[in-house]
């Protein structure tokens, strides 16, 4: 019977099948694993403190709400599409291309500057989105979730293929370690500087495909 210790598992997937609070669905899907397994409930509530406190650094991105929401309700957004606007030439895809290639050259160096709520939320999608309204006058709301998703990729791209640039990444030291216990014999310097070329294709590659989105938003709203 010890497939029944898997049934925190089941309870993780059906929480978030139902859309519950994905916070309170881990903790229960905890809670009842360590009954089922025969623990004490001060036992699954040790090694839950424990767990939350040596994980607690990764919870840090908690302060930057509260300090983002200030700034946004004292028109953080407004004062970056109004900037966007006195830009000549200013585009979705120019401003996406521009941001992915600082995201790259900054994980690359190992520059903390971007974030999906420091950077991307407060400041970039408003731009991103207000080049479009400055341009079209309006968007429909298909193409405001394609911005919105675009802003999130460009996060995401930037910081995924810079990061092994940087010898002391854990993603370059993730994959170093891997390979030696597979008996492939590899260094930090070689592993980094094979990320440079995947990097810059990725900047390559990211703004043809940003700009390719104005041509298709262009032929799409500017006839509206």
């Amino acid at each position: 019977m010890e497939i029944i210790k898997l049934i925190g598992v089941l309870v993780v997937i059906v929480g978030l099948a139902l859309k519950l609070d994905t916070l309170a669905t881990v903790v229960v899907a905890g809670i009842i694993t360590g009954l089922v397994s025969g623990m004490k409930p001060m036992e699954i509530l040790t090694v839950l403190g424990n767990a939350f406190i040596s994980q607690r650094i990764s919870t840090l991105f908690v302060l930057a709400l509260p300090v983002i929401g200030i700034c946004e309700r004292y028109g953080l957004k407004d004062k970056a599409v109004d900037l966007i606007k006195k830009i000549a030439n200013a585009t979705t895809g120019r401003i996406l291309s521009l941001y992915l290639a600082i995201r790259v050259f900054a994980a690359a160096t190992s520059l903390r500057i971007g974030g999906h709520i420091q950077f991307i939320r407060p400041l970039i999608h408003p731009m991103a989105r207000g080049a479009s309204v400055a341009k079209y006058k309006d968007i429909d709301e298909a193409t405001e979730d394609d911005i919105k998703g675009l802003c999130a990729g460009v996060e995401n791209f930037g910081n995924f293929f810079g990061q092994n640039c940087f010898l002391g990444a854990s993603g370059t030291l993730l994959i170093v370690s891997t390979l030696t216990e597979q008996g492939i014999n590899v260094d930090v310097l070689g592993v980094a500087m094979w990320s440079i070329p995947i990097a810059i294709a990725s900047v390559v590659i990211g703004t043809v495909y940003f700009l390719l989105y104005d041509k298709k938003l262009e032929k799409s709203m500017g006839g509206k």
